[in-house]
């Protein structure tokens, strides 16, 4: 599946998002670590009151991670997830079907049941009687 063309496509799609935003994030933040070791006259600038640029570019910080989050989340449901698709419909008809498209088939867990009781039999849960209504009856 690695080397089918629509995995390759969703891989490039991903990669062009993810590499440059990457990128530029890290400049950004760089820019502010570096401003505000060697640039101390200029962060410590007054804008507002006692605001000054190196709280303004603290705060931009937490503005341009929710921003990229949320570019990301409109590129992915635009882009990436009808490539997703693509992917999952040509495992599924190369012959394996939903296994061959990634999904992973849930088994059942057995309840937890406290130390010292044992798990009620699979019938009785499936009719819907609990231990308690089987001992009143009993």
């Amino acid at each position: 599946m690695r080397q089918s063309p629509e995995f390759e496509r969703l891989r490039l799609a991903f990669r062009r998002f993810v590499f440059p935003m990457t990128a530029a994030f890290l400049v950004w933040y760089l820019l502010y670590v570096v401003l505000s070791a060697y640039a101390r006259g200029f962060m410590g600038h007054k804008l507002v009151g006692e605001i000054n640029v190196a709280l303004v570019f603290g705060l931009l910080q937490f503005v341009s991670t929710f921003l990229i989050a949320w570019t990301y989340e409109r590129y992915a449901r635009g882009k990436l997830e009808p490539l997703a698709e693509n992917v999952r419909g040509a495992a599924a008809s190369a012959g394996g079907g939903a296994t061959a498209a990634g999904s992973v088939l849930q088994k059942e867990k057995p309840e937890a049941t406290p130390k010292g009781e044992a798990a009620e039999p699979q019938a009785s849960k499936e009719t819907g009687e609990s231990k308690a209504s089987k001992e009143d009856g009993e």
